[in-house]
């Protein structure tokens, strides 16, 4: 009998998510977005933004755009539409406060494959993403501090 408790705790524990990381699980809605290039700030996805992040205990996804977008026509609109969209999934593991996603799909196709590494923190229901020396998509020859702001709803 002992031996089936134990062999049960064990089975629990094993299967059970670590503290930290079911403390992140859930969805978030998507609430800003700054960005910082060579000491200038900007909020590149407006100040209403939206989309979603959704951390499930082994998989993240997230899918973020810029307020106001409209329908593109040309091949430029359509161009363009891809600077208002931030957006990628995978599996995750946490290292602390770091979370490291291995991006199986991606926005920025020289994402997908490797590991996509922020700086996380959680307070109350608010989220924070960042990452210093980020390669900046809009001119890949700088870099940018990026700071991403989630509030949880459910």
């Amino acid at each position: 009998m002992v031996r089936l408790i134990c062999a049960l705790v064990l089975a629990l524990a094993l299967a059970t998510p670590s503290l930290g990381q079911q403390s992140l699980v859930g969805t978030y809605k998507f609430v800003n977005q700054t960005v910082v290039v060579e000491g200038v700030s900007s909020e590149p996805m407006g100040k209403n933004p939206g989309g979603y992040l959704v951390i499930t205990p082994t998989r993240l996804v997230m899918v973020c755009a810029a307020e106001n977008r409209k329908p593109a026509k040309t091949p430029e609109e359509k161009a363009a539409l891809l600077d208002s969209l931030v957006a990628w999934a995978g599996p995750y593991r946490l290292e602390g406060n770091k979370i490291i996603v291995k991006a199986d799909t991606s926005w920025v196709q020289t994402w997908t494959g490797k590991d996509q590494v922020r700086n996380w923190e959680l307070s109350g229901n608010r989220l924070t993403f960042s990452q210093d020396g980020a390669v900046y998509t809009r001119d890949p020859s700088k870099t940018a501090k990026v700071t991403m702001h989630f509030e949880k709803i459910e």
